[in-house]
């Protein structure tokens, strides 16, 4: 780990932009309150796994405990197969699903309240999809993202679709968008403004591109200007596999009156303009396919690294071209930065649980490792954060749930009986689980 050799002066110029970051880290949700049941992203209203709004007092009102006989109001056996997290608007639930040869893909929707599958939809047939050569991921994979009226489901290139949530009519389709996923997609879509946002790091081609939301057509795309090192003589990769592949969804920040689109690909991580695609600063490393998603607070960038290289970096967002030697103003490496789950930030701390099970606190102004305690399993789901406590799941069917506090505290550990790989959503009190095999709602009875 490296800290900021000045702790002291980080924490005077956090003071100085303190209340402009605030106001920022959560991008636009300020000027239009999402209600407390919907979750309309993958991390939540604010797509950074809160499911509170900055500064708010209102408690959740979240079980802490539950099993497959305690506090469950309802659980769904699931269609087909995937990894996509719920989300959830006007007490509907989407989530994805794919046959398991990849062949068909599919959008599914639940009633929130009874748990009743109000929709199974084939969206897409995919004559020959590439095996995935793992056991880890699926054909569906990326999360739904929904506006009022609109579910936007995405399967990387195997196609990306608009949906009409009052009809289930698909208003447009997109299946031209070519990238050799190798281990299949994993990047969510974003929405931003009229934009729909997509990733491609593949094998072969590695790019962004935005969609008119309301159309599908192409607005821009940005190849990535990441420098590769794994060039033969003819200029040519020697190897074809995982190094040059991302599954990173990206963000949209505010800062100094602008915005930026903050997107990670294989050995570098970008900053573009959202509205036009061209690229402000990069970083550069030795990572590759890296899957968290970044954050944003206190004037800084989180960003994760990868496999082969992981750490965690805070970055200052204010420079230009490759800022790799200027801008990174601390990292955190080792066995507890995670590969695939997200970190979430709570006010001025980052916690995080890796893939082997190591969960940590770290101080997000200074890169302090603050805790770090095993709680055991292996994770690929992200943690979120709601009434001052963190909540995770393990691939094993494990739910902890902690004190999101500068000291460990362990209030619960919950098992189901199978295990998760999606991310957790939340609405009014309950939590939906979606576990290998089935679709919980977590709801206290009290």
């Amino acid at each position: 780990m490296r800290r900021c050799s000045q702790v002291s002066l980080i924490r005077s110029w956090w003071s100085a932009v303190a209340f402009v970051a605030l106001t920022m880290m959560y991008g636009t949700a300020l000027a239009s309150e999402c209600p407390m049941t919907d979750w309309p992203d993958y991390r939540g209203p604010w797509k950074n796994g809160n499911a509170q709004p900055p500064g708010s007092t209102e408690m959740r009102g979240l079980p802490v405990t539950w099993s497959e006989t305690e506090n469950i109001a309802w659980k769904t056996a699931l269609p087909n197969e995937g990894h996509s997290s719920p989300v959830i608007m006007d007490g509907l639930l989407w989530l994805t699903a794919a046959t398991p040869d990849g062949r068909e893909s599919y959008v599914v929707c639940v009633d929130i309240e009874t748990g009743r599958i109000l929709l199974n939809k084939r969206l897409f047939q995919t004559e020959n999809p590439e095996p995935l050569g793992n056991n880890i991921n699926g054909y569906a994979s990326p999360s739904p993202v929904l506006e009022p009226g609109r579910v936007y489901v995405h399967f990387g290139s195997y196609g990306t679709a608009c949906l009409d949530t009052a009809t289930n009519e698909v208003l447009w389709t997109r299946r031209d968008l070519p990238c050799r996923h190798y281990r299949g997609p994993g990047s969510s879509p974003l929405l931003y403004e009229n934009l729909l946002i997509l990733s491609f790091d593949g094998v072969d081609q590695q790019y962004v591109a935005a969609l008119d939301k309301t159309t599908g057509e192409t607005v821009w795309r940005t190849d990535r200007s990441t420098v590769w090192d794994d060039l033969d003589e003819d200029g040519l990769p020697r190897n074809e596999g995982d190094l040059r592949k991302a599954f990173c969804t990206p963000i949209v920040i505010e800062w100094a009156g602008g915005k930026q689109l903050i997107s990670l690909g294989a050995k570098a991580g970008f900053a573009y303009d959202p509205c036009t695609g061209a690229e402000i600063w990069k970083t550069s490393h030795a990572g590759h396919s890296s899957s968290p998603r970044p954050l944003f607070g206190h004037g800084l960038v989180y960003v994760t690294t990868g496999h082969n290289q992981t750490e965690l970096w805070a970055i200052r967002p204010d420079g230009e071209g490759d800022v790799t030697e200027t801008h990174v103003v601390w990292r955190v490496r080792g066995r507890i930065v995670p590969e695939q789950p997200s970190p979430v930030l709570v006010d001025d701390l980052i916690f995080m649980v890796s893939n082997s099970g190591i969960a940590s606190c770290i101080d997000a102004l200074t890169g302090e490792v603050l805790w770090r305690e095993r709680i055991g399993g292996n994770y690929m789901a992200s943690p979120i954060h709601a009434d001052g406590r963190i909540y995770v799941s393990s691939m094993q069917g494990t739910s902890t749930v902690m004190r999101a506090g500068r000291t460990f505290e362990l209030l619960a550990s919950n098992h189901l009986e199978s295990g998760c790989l999606a991310s957790p959503a939340v609405s009014g009190k309950a939590l939906f689980l979606r576990s290998k095999t089935h679709l919980y709602r977590i709801e206290s009875k009290e």
